[in-house]
């Protein structure tokens, strides 16, 4: 049997076209279908490891959980993660394939990436019932459609009836449905079967004329109105760094007050997210020296290009405010790229980095980091050691780094025994500076808390007793709860004619 196919497109980026597919493959798997995700091509920060080392668009890692797959690099076969300006890598069924500069890839990849996009589709095809695809931006670049393998090209290739998908929340909701749809060509427009608006705030009657007018301007129906609903699931670019979560907080608004770098390349930020979910605990995303304060916890996340990243810090005064900080009794950790920049040297032989200079680190850890070109991408799992006061317990992540860190062991401890022998991470002998390769690492629910409470009672605070609920258990509530939220607000009946007459909801 080959798959039928939906496709969600969008209006423009970050109308919420992964959470409305996310909604879809858990919808669909709930019915009974054998459904799964597909995103020709991904440009975004947030990566996931899949089970076998491959690197993929965090969002289809997302996806397939919640579809109850294991992901696999078919399902996002090309992902490319911005690197500097106008550069990026190009990572290939979840491998390194090389860097490249947006000219190069335009003229010369593009058409070389369509047979291996079409293998996957067809690999996809023949194993599941339903294919949920995801586009990217939005169909109606003008400049960029020739060469767009992501939008309507893949609506083609796989024969899938294209959902529409704008956000009202930003305004302008049918001026930019219209315009889309009167950029597409006459083939295009066809594929386009539904709309669905998304992140509606307000009283839903006051649409129903606006409503009638589009569907008759159209000829287009709309398939629903999707309410704003905050579930904890994680963002797929740094478009996400402007939402509310990170701007709510205050320092004195929560008893413990978290704060993390904005790096100018930063990555896999969404390592943070369970931070969110601890009470009384505030993050703030710090973009510039002025907003630092003194913060209990300071995060150094990843970053695609550490020495420019460090570079960066110091010219802003970071790197003084940071060591002052550890001076004070504060905590800091850095995680992967962040962890790198801890450390006293990195080296950079190979030019991996840009240049090839090297760069002084911060020296709040005794290790050294030498760049190379072999890029680490594995699932990890690994035993807590006992040098920061904490339980002894078993941590799981993922590692996506490039370069070797050694470790003075006579300086300091490492953070984890990984199972395969391996050691990961460093931490000081007073125990407040972490660092480790390890995203994913707060994600271990019971490690946060008892971070968070070794934290509270430095200060004066009781701790918090109340259970912890495991990653799993938490991502599995939030998948069944954007389920039931957009099946409740869409006209699924309609969507599975669409899709194939014989599905049934």
């Amino acid at each position: 049997m080959t798959a039928k196919a939906i496709m969600i497109q969008g209006t423009s980026s970050d109308v919420g076209k992964s959470v409305i597919c996310t909604a879809f493959c858990r919808i669909f798997s709930n019915d009974g279908l054998r459904v799964v995700p597909f995103k020709s091509q991904n440009m975004a920060l947030n990566s996931f490891v899949t089970a076998d080392g491959g690197e993929i668009g965090r969002a289809q890692g997302v996806q397939a959980e919640a579809a109850r797959v294991v992901a696999t690099t078919d399902m996002n076969p090309i992902l490319l993660k911005p690197k500097q300006d106008m550069v990026s890598e190009v990572i290939v069924h979840g491998r390194h394939f090389l860097d490249m500069d947006a000219r190069s890839y335009r003229n010369n990849f593009v058409q070389e990436a369509m047979p291996i996009v079409e293998e996957s589709v067809r690999k996809l095809q023949q194993s599941y019932d339903v294919i949920v695809l995801e586009g990217a931006g939005s169909p109606a670049e003008i400049n960029l459609k020739d060469r767009d393998i992501a939008n309507m090209r893949m609506a083609h290739l796989a024969d899938a009836a294209v959902i529409l998908v704008a956000d009202i929340d930003r305004g302008g909701v049918f001026a930019s449905i219209v315009g889309t749809l009167a950029l597409l060509d006459e083939a295009e427009r066809k594929r386009v079967k539904g709309i669905i608006i998304n992140k509606f705030r307000g009283m839903r009657e006051l649409l129903d004329d606006g409503l009638r007018w589009l569907e008759q301007e159209t000829g287009i129906p709309v398939l629903g109105v999707v309410p704003y609903i905050d579930v904890n699931i994680e963002a797929e670019d740094s478009l996400a760094l402007s939402s509310l979560r990170f701007k709510k907080p205050k320092q004195n608004e929560f008893a413990i007050d978290v704060a993390m770098i904005r790096l100018p390349r930063i990555s896999n930020f969404t390592d943070v997210d369970p931070l969110f979910d601890e009470p009384d605990v505030g993050v703030r995303l710090v973009g510039s020296l002025k907003e630092l304060g003194e913060p209990d916890l300071l995060i150094i996340p990843g970053t695609k290009n550490t020495i420019g990243d460090l570079a960066w810090l110091k010219e802003e005064g970071f790197d003084r405010a940071i060591c002052e900080l550890h001076a004070k009794g504060k905590r800091v950790i850095g995680i992967c790229g962040g962890f790198q920049m801890l450390g006293c040297e990195l080296l950079d032989p190979d030019a991996v980095e840009g240049n090839g200079e090297s760069a002084i680190g911060l020296s709040l850890l005794p290790v050294k980091t030498v760049f190379n070109k072999e890029k680490k991408t594995k699932q990890m799992t690994g035993r807590l050691v006992q040098a920061i006061g904490l339980n002894e317990m078993t941590l799981s992540g993922f590692e996506i780094h490039l370069g070797r860190t050694e470790i003075d062991a006579a300086k300091a401890s490492p953070f984890l025994l990984l199972e395969d022998g391996r050691e990961d991470g460093a931490v000081s002998n007073d125990g407040l500076v972490i660092g480790t390769y390890f995203h994913g690492v707060f994600h271990n629910r019971q490690f946060t808390r008892e971070l968070v409470n070794q934290i509270r009672k430095q200060k004066g605070l009781p701790g918090v007793q109340e259970t912890v609920k495991s990653d799993a258990e938490r991502r599995e509530e939030a998948y069944n709860l954007l389920a039931n939220h957009v099946k409740q607000h869409v006209d699924m009946e309609s969507l599975y004619k669409l899709i194939n007459p014989k599905f049934s909801v």
